[in-house]
Formats: structure tokens, C-alpha cells, sequence
């Protein structure tokens, strides 16, 4: 009969073997703000673009994109949403106005795009405010990249843009206008330019010291199409502030809806508004 002391090693002994045996069978997860993941879903605005680029628009032609935003934890809607779209022509690419995930982590962000990736187009995302929550910043810019960032394709320049203000406590650093007014001033060879960011300036969670400065901003960008957001769940096209400047509003992925945008000229457009 086994003595007492061997028994007390063993007890000892078995929830260290269980430990490392779940952790041999990839089951273990020492905190769910662990934002490491493979390569192969990190930089994943770089290798999309890389992706956007190697089917160049010439120039002259029109553009045809779809937006919409805020994915969450929408991962039925996601995989319907992405079959829709596969079945659209003509589309460059695809823009998620931020919230790609609901708290943060970067399991969500990975989830997501384990659905997107089944895309037929590259597709890029701008910083919500649920992305930040927690590690979720960093965890956005290990898996995705930078929060602000600009790129041009084809006639056309977008700039991506992080205002979620109330996650910086209001800080009077976001959006960062001293980015932001240069990439605004400059087309980078473009003929016109699109603003794409999460919250838009007419919400309460954006940062209202600097709302007066970024409208004015915009309204002083040259070439602007628009401004579009997400953060409001719904779809919405309209002139606020009577300055001639277009907001643009997506639904979320639960309202299964999207919009197919279509830019050509100098600022024409036409949406679409696509029910999946």
C-alpha cells in the first residue's frame, strides 16, 4: 500500500502533468488578452494592400469598393456577408470602418478574418473604439497595423484615421491633426480623397474639442469625396454641418446590409445600399 508521503507527492505531481498535457494538445490559454498570433495574421493591412496594389487601377477608371463596419461578434453575418460580396463585380476591395472586434482581443480580430481572408478582394480596416478596449491596441497593431495610415489606389487617396477620442479620455490627441492636416493637403499624385475613420464627428464619443477643427479640416481637404464612419450600427448619407462636405455611415454586419461605392471624375459617386 502506497505511504502517505508518496500519496501527497503524487497529488502534487498530477495537476503539473495535466497542465502540460493540455498545453501539448494546444488547449491551454494562459490569458485571453494574449494578442500572439502566427505570421501568417499579423500586418495584415500591409500584405492586403501588397495584395490591392499588384491589381493596379489605371487611371481614368472608376472605382468600386464596398464599406461597411463595425463586425464584432457577427461571425454568421460575417460568413454571409462575404458570399454576397464575392458575388458583386467590379470590386476592388472591401473597408470595415472599425470594431472588427467586441473587446478587444485578438482572438476576435483573427476570427474575423478567418472570414474575410475567404474573400475574393483584399480588404482594410481603420481602428473602432471596441478594438482598443483592454490590450486591444496593441493587439490591433501586431494583427492589423498601423491606426492611422494612408494609401493611394488608383485616381483615388485614402486616409485612415483613428477618433475614437473617448478611449483616450478626451485627451485633445485624437484624431491626430498634426497626421492628419499634411496627409490632407497632399493628394500623393491622386486626383481626389477619401476620409475613412470610426467615430464619426457628430458622436458624443468623439472628442468634442477637436470637432470644430476636424470638420474644418475636412472642409478644407482638397478633392474630398467624402467622410465615412462607422460606430452607429446604421447606414446614413448626409451633409451635418451644411458645408458641402458628405458623411457616409455603414451598417454594422448585424443589420446585414453593405453599401457598393462607386467614385469616378473629380468627386461623383454613387452607393448602393445591399441587403445579404
Amino acid at each position: 500500500m502506497p505511504s502517505l508521503s508518496f500519496l501527497r507527492r503524487c497529488s502534487r505531481v498530477a495537476p503539473l502533468a495535466a497542465l502540460l498535457g493540455l498545453a501539448g494538445c494546444d488547449m491551454l490559454e494562459f490569458s485571453p488578452n494574449d494578442h500572439r498570433v502566427p505570421e501568417e495574421f499579423t500586418n495584415l493591412t500591409r500584405k492586403n494592400l501588397a495584395k490591392l496594389q499588384a491589381k493596379p487601377l489605371p487611371a481614368g477608371d472608376t472605382l468600386r469598393f464596398v464599406f461597411t463596419g463595425d463586425s464584432q461578434q457577427f461571425y454568421d453575418e460575417a460568413e454571409a456577408l462575404v458570399a454576397s460580396v464575392n458575388q458583386q463585380p467590379g470590386i476592388s476591395f472591401l473597408v470595415v470602418a472599425g470594431d472588427i472586434s467586441d473587446f478587444g482581443l485578438g482572438r476576435e480580430m483573427r476570427w474575423v478574418d478567418e472570414k474575410l481572408r475567404r474573400l475574393y478582394m483584399p480588404y482594410v480596416t481603420v481602428v473602432g473604439n471596441h478594438d482598443l478596449v483592454g490590450n486591444g491596441r496593441e493587439a490591433y497593431q501586431h494583427i492589423f497595423g498601423a491606426l492611422d495610415y494612408s494609401f493611394v489606389y488608383g485616381d483615388t487617396k485614402f486616409t485612415m484615421v483613428d477618433t475614437n477620442g473617448r478611449e483616450y479620455n478626451f485627451n485633445g490627441q485624437v484624431p491626430n491633426l498634426g497626421w492628419l492636416r499634411p496627409q490632407l493637403a497632399s493628394l500623393d499624385g491622386a486626383r481626389r480623397q477619401v476620409v475613412i475613420s470610426h467615430v464619426p464627428p457628430t458622436n458624443e464619443d468623439f472628442d468634442p474639442a477637436l470637432r470644430t477643427p476636424y470638420v474644418q479640416t475636412l472642409r478644407e481637404a482638397r478633392g474630398l469625396v467624402f467622410e465615412m464612419n462607422g460606430h452607429n450600427h446604421s447606414s446614413s448619407i448626409s451633409q451635418p454641418y451644411n458645408d458641402g462636405v458628405t458623411y457616409v455611415n455603414s451598417d454594422a454586419f448585424s443589420e446585414r446590409h453593405y453599401m457598393v461605392v462607386t467614385v469616378w471624375g473629380d468627386k461623383q459617386f454613387r452607393i448602393k445600399r445591399v441587403a445579404f
